[in-house]
């Protein structure tokens, strides 16, 4: 009787035991999941201020748009042979044309924070320094590339000089000179565009990683201190 009475007494210990660790791992996990929410609310909206503004692309050269590969290697040449005013127009287009588009990723950037699951965000937690940047990408990048384009082509579109663009990179891609990729300016700057964005959310993440005191929120901040820990 007293052995049934201590196994009893074992097993409810057991089983409140196991019922305490579950509902302190869902815990965690809610809080993981809110504090990396906050943290990429944060990076994203921070990178989309930077960005979706006058010289947001223009007057930073780390993600200012330049003209691609071989065309880029020949602009000093085309300056030479008196380009140089169309080169800048064409340029200045490209990083306006940058600048007005990136505020369209706001709104699809929080969605991909909000349906983030528990196992995503293990995954970034674990993950690199760029992890909550490359979900980023591998969410969004599609949808916002179809966003950006129309609004690259309505400012890249009032330039001849980016119809001269597509026509000498169309050539120029013809030959192997040039990706395909970049032989229509409306598309070379809606990826540079892009490129640009991730970088710039990649550099807050990082910020955030190594200086968890500047997390917006207190969730992020308990969450990425834990990780320097």
């Amino acid at each position: 009787m007293k052995l049934s009475r201590l196994v009893c007494s074992a097993l409810l210990v057991c089983t409140a035991s196991l019922a305490q660790a579950g509902l302190l791992d869902a815990f965690s996990d809610k809080d993981a999941a809110g504090g990396m929410r906050e943290a990429l609310s944060q990076g994203a909206e921070q990178a989309v201020k930077l960005l979706g503004k006058e010289d947001g692309f223009l007057g930073n050269p780390k993600v200012r748009i330049e003209l691609p590969g071989k065309l880029q290697q020949a602009e000093s040449a085309l300056r030479m042979m008196g380009q140089g005013q169309r080169i800048d127009e064409l340029k200045t287009s490209m990083n306006r044309a940058a600048e007005q588009a990136v505020p369209e990723a706001r709104t699809l950037l929080v969605a991909a924070v909000k349906q983030m699951s528990v196992q995503d965000v293990k995954n970034v937690l674990s993950g690199g320094d760029d992890a909550a940047t490359q979900y980023f990408r591998e969410k969004t990048s599609a949808q916002l590339s179809t966003r950006f384009l129309p609004i690259v082509s309505k400012v890249t579109g009032r330039l001849q000089v980016a119809q001269q663009y597509n026509q000498i990179a169309g050539q120029a891609s013809s030959f192997g000179l040039l990706k395909a990729e970049d032989a229509s300016v409306e598309q070379y700057v809606t990826k540079k565009a892009l490129d640009g964005l991730y970088l710039m959310i990649a550099e807050q993440e990082r910020e955030i990683r190594q200086n968890p005191a500047q997390a917006a929120g207190s969730l992020a901040k308990k969450v990425f201190g834990a990780l320097g820990n």
